[in-house]
């Protein structure tokens, strides 16, 4: 039985996603739903860990103290609805960078393997684009895409790594987690 984690990109799965970046808290909006997904994840005893490229960082269109407010408001916002984000591991260089944390290198998810101490074969990673899935199938994660963000996009492309699973959203792909967990 894998770890009860799951772990979910946020820019286009917990909130709309922008061309222009999420640059600040006013521009963070959930996506309908997302937030009561979480928490239903929480209650039922998942670690919820998010892992994000944050590339505005490293192309300085807001700083790391911008970010943490960014996250802070993501963590209130899942809390007053009873959930819980167990962590944030973002990547915060600039898309040309040679880093390994960027995905859809593995390096995210290799450091969330380490710091939690888990075996990451098997955990449910919801993503909606090809790099996060291609990252998670990388590690031996369950590749969910979602329809929200770049999802119709990405599904579109054709592209999708082997075993790949789709949803309309963060609430459906919940659901099937918490559906396959009773049987």
């Amino acid at each position: 039985m894998p770890t009860k984690l799951v772990i979910l990109d946020r820019d286009g799965v917990i909130n709309l996603d922008s061309a222009q970046f999420i640059k600040n808290p006013a521009e963070w909006k959930p996506i309908p739903g997302s937030l009561e997904a979480i928490a239903r994840l929480t209650q039922s005893g998942y670690k919820v860990v998010v892992a994000t490229n944050q590339s505005g960082v490293g192309r300085g269109l807001f700083d790391m103290e911008m970010l943490n407010q960014i996250h802070s408001n993501m963590h209130k916002a899942v809390v007053a609805l009873g959930g819980r984000i167990d962590a944030i591991f973002y990547c915060p260089h600039a898309a040309d960078s040679q880093c390994d944390c960027r995905k859809p290198k593995p390096g995210m998810l290799k450091r969330i393997s380490e710091t939690l101490n888990v075996e990451l074969a098997g955990v449910p990673a919801i993503g909606d684009s090809l790099r996060d899935l291609q990252a998670c199938a990388a590690v031996g994660c369950q590749p969910m895409l979602v329809m929200t963000g770049k999802g119709t996009k990405t599904k579109a492309d054709n592209e999708l790594p082997a075993g790949t699973l789709e949803f309309a959203d963060l609430a459906a792909a919940v659901n099937h987690i918490l559906a396959k967990e009773k049987k």
